[in-house]
């Protein structure tokens, strides 16, 4: 099996555009694109066996609809990346999917986003179980003003996840390992988290995350702040944890979604225009916005 380093992987990725550009201009011979035009979602919203299924779901902050009829269902073990020009949705999308909406005056979620056969906005469910089921790792690291021990320790702590000190101690150093932190800080786990790289509270802040044992992990831009050695480690850590979780990346990069996912969504003004395989929207798009998008045309 070949291998990519980190700067072929780069350079496939970049090409991935350009490719999807030379098919269009030598008229490629496959079925004709949907027209600018067309809104509705082009390609296969459902997977087999999904984590989370969401149907019709509008998004209104105040009179403004910021979502419009979105459904898409999120898979076991994979990375879900979502694109699009800011302002596209991407983010008021993501933070439907464990209610992190509901802290904004004015807004509105319609539709049924089920998880575990359980629409989370049913008036019954708690949002802090569900936000331990769904976790969310910020595009700024925002590590507690507490020891490195005591961030990761805080979440299993306030749900009962840990009966013994010895318990906890074990969760908290197999969330750093997951993390890919805990032989830089086993020897400082008294020190405040803040006193930590960008990258290490990255980490810091996906090792918090999954502590409290959660079904998907919700990554909105987790790289923007980090340099290009940071952003690699962190990377590396998605395609590691998708093995256990399903992730879900909003990203600007779309040399980022071409690493790192194996589904993509790619969002237009509060549409969900096309949903399918990373390779093949990166290559052979089947909107003509989408392919507008990778090709640099607008976004």
């Amino acid at each position: 099996m070949l291998t990519l380093t980190r700067v072929e992987e780069t350079a496939l990725a970049g090409t991935m555009a350009e490719t999807a550009l030379n098919k269009n201009a030598g008229g490629d011979t496959g079925r004709p694109r949907v027209s600018r035009e067309k809104r509705e979602t082009v390609g296969t919203i459902t997977v087999e066996n999904p984590r989370m299924v969401c149907r019709n779901v509008n998004v209104y902050y105040g009179d403004k609809q910021a979502i419009r009829n979105l459904s898409i269902e999120i898979g076991r073990n994979e990375v879900l990346a979502m694109i699009g020009p800011s302002g596209c949705g991407k983010s008021t999308f993501i933070r439907c999917l464990n209610r992190m909406n509901d802290t904004i005056d004015g807004c509105r979620v319609t539709g049924e986003i089920v998880l575990d056969g359980v629409n989370i906005y049913d008036r019954n469910v708690d949002v802090v179980p569900l936000r331990a089921q769904v976790g969310m790792v910020f595009q700024k690291p925002n590590p507690f003003p507490k020891s490195i021990y005591e961030n990761v320790a805080y979440g299993p702590r306030i749900h009962g996840l840990a009966r013994t000190q010895a318990e906890l101690d074990e969760i908290v150093e197999t969330s750093l390992m997951k993390a890919g932190l805990w032989e830089e800080v086993k020897d400082r786990m008294g020190q405040p988290g803040t006193g930590l790289s960008g990258g290490q509270q990255q980490r810091l802040c996906i090792a918090r995350t999954i502590a409290v044992n959660p079904e998907i992990i919700l990554m909105d831009e987790p790289c923007s702040a980090l340099d290009p050695i940071a952003t690699s480690v962190i990377e590396d850590l998605m395609l590691e944890l998708r093995n256990q979780y399903s992730i879900c990346i909003v990203t600007h990069s779309m040399q980022q979604a071409a690493r790192v996912s194996q589904r993509t969504a790619y969002f237009h003004l509060g549409d969900l225009i096309e949903v399918g395989p990373t390779e093949r929207i990166f290559t052979n798009p089947r909107h003509q916005l989408t392919q507008d998008y990778i090709t640099g045309r607008f976004g």
